[in-house]
């Protein structure tokens, strides 16, 4: 699964990618294009190379980084020209160029790199022969030109061209021949040398996503997961960025939460306006962001790997396929459970199933769900507002009302009953009082029949 096929997932990936600093538009095509990791090595040695660069961002003088930083706004696609060298197709001149330009910067980046022990983070493979082979007045400048210096006769041409303008046309042909000439020569040399052209680009790709990754960690406070084998996964102070984002701009404080799953059905139950919602987002984010390298939006973290993550939220209305809300609501489930009976390590978030249709089907629903997935050997968190009998299920639920203000953290009980306090926080949004004072009274009215 490729990042750029899970970006507009509603828990936010999109907002991360759009906070990351990269400075081409390579880097951001080369990271979209990047699989999501499904192996320790892989994640461990990703995580190893980000420390490097947060400790690089940490630590280098600003100017420094700047200078780093603009070099690599120079970095272009330039995989159709490596495809035909690589073809050994005749190159042009902006081909050239463009292979001399590449030489030149990832040399560049390559010292500075050096500099700070980053070498062995990001190998860049030195491309000196391809800057000889391409600047053989050795002049270091990143443009250009069929240079009189390639050929003898090319040079002797250009001479009679000055000096006998009268014959410029037929010179010019003559010339022209040479040139191509000269093409072709450079093509074959370079060709010699198309695997370490490739592997500098995408070296200097992997440059410009480790530095954005490393200033985002640090500007954001995202910490280093651990690997989890055991199949269980715990956070601590998690957060949602863009969540947290959106809170401070209106002078508030998001509140971190700490939560811990495993392979047993994780049920959180809780008030509407709970931030239940929140809290699967922020789960699924922080699975999408560990399997994908980057920093997680919690002080610790310990994340087990997986195969296959599911995200099944809100209003799933398919226009399109001619689906009510409900009825695509159901085919994803349908998915998840199919997905479950597969040998995948699966990670499943779930949220408020069945809640658009009747209370008394909506917690069948969601009873038999439970039934259903948790003799699986998968990871899942729902939510729901209905009072659930847990089962085999641990039960999570919202805190709640304490001391007049809403407590968003996560405490264990030992059923899957909702708190009612749908009145508690419609009246600290300051919904109008006379609805609140009757509501209120209709409550206790129908307390009182079911007592009689």
């Amino acid at each position: 699964m490729q990042l750029k096929n899970v970006i507009e997932s509603p828990c936010g990936l999109r907002f991360m990618l759009d906070e990351l600093e990269l400075q081409s538009g390579f880097a951001r095509r080369w990271l979209l294009d990047s699989e999501m990791m499904t192996s320790e090595q892989e994640i461990a040695a990703s995580y190893d190379v980000l420390r490097h660069f947060v400790d690089f961002v940490g630590s280098i003088e600003p100017s420094y980084l700047n200078t780093l930083l603009f070099r690599l706004q120079g970095v272009k696609d330039i995989r159709t020209t490596i495809k035909n060298l690589r073809q050994q197709s005749t190159l042009d001149d902006i081909e050239l160029f463009e292979v001399k330009h590449l030489a030149i910067l990832s040399t560049e980046v390559a010292k500075l790199l050096k500099d700070h022990n980053l070498d062995n983070a990001v190998a860049i493979p030195p491309l000196d022969k391809v800057i000889n082979i391409l600047d053989p007045d050795g002049m270091k400048i990143a443009s250009f030109y069929i240079y009189d210096s390639y050929c003898q006769q090319l040079k002797d041409l250009r001479i009679e061209m000055r000096k006998h303008p009268e014959q410029q046309d037929q010179l010019l042909v003559e010339a022209a021949e040479i040139e191509e000439g000269v093409r072709s020569d450079l093509t074959r040399q370079l060709h010699a040398h198309v695997e370490d052209i490739e592997h500098a680009l995408i070296a200097l790709a992997r440059v410009d996503i480790g530095v954005a990754k490393a200033r985002q960690a640090i500007g954001q406070g995202l910490c280093f997961p651990a690997i989890s084998n055991d199949g269980s996964s715990h956070y601590r102070a998690m957060f949602h960025p863009q969540v947290r984002v959106a809170l401070e701009r209106g002078g508030k404080k998001f509140q971190p939460v700490d939560i811990g799953f495993a392979n047993v059905p994780t049920l959180i139950t809780g008030a509407n306006m709970g931030g239940k919602t929140v809290v699967l987002k922020t789960l699924t984010l922080c699975q999408y962001l560990f399997q994908f390298g980057f920093g997680i939006p919690s002080s610790e973290a310990s994340i087990a790997i997986k195969d296959d993550i599911m995200f099944c939220i809100g209003d799933e209305q398919s226009i399109e396929k001619g689906l009510s809300s409900f009825a695509a609501e159901m085919k994803n489930i349908d998915a998840v459970i199919k997905a479950s009976r597969k040998e995948r390590r699966l990670l499943a978030l779930i949220d408020e199933p069945a809640r658009t249709t009747n209370p008394t089907e909506g917690t069948a629903l969601v009873q038999a769900l439970l039934k259903v997935l948790a003799p699986k050997r998968m990871s899942l968190v729902m939510t729901t507002h209905y009072d659930i009998e847990p089962g085999a299920a641990r039960c999570l639920r919202v805190r709640g009302f304490d001391g007049g203000s809403m407590n968003y953290s996560l405490v264990e009980v030992e059923d899957g009953e909702v708190p009612h306090e749908a009145l508690n926080i419609a009246q600290s949004l300051g919904i109008d009082p006379e609805w609140i004072t009757l509501a209120r009274e209709e409550l206790e009215t129908s307390s009182c029949e079911k007592t009689e």
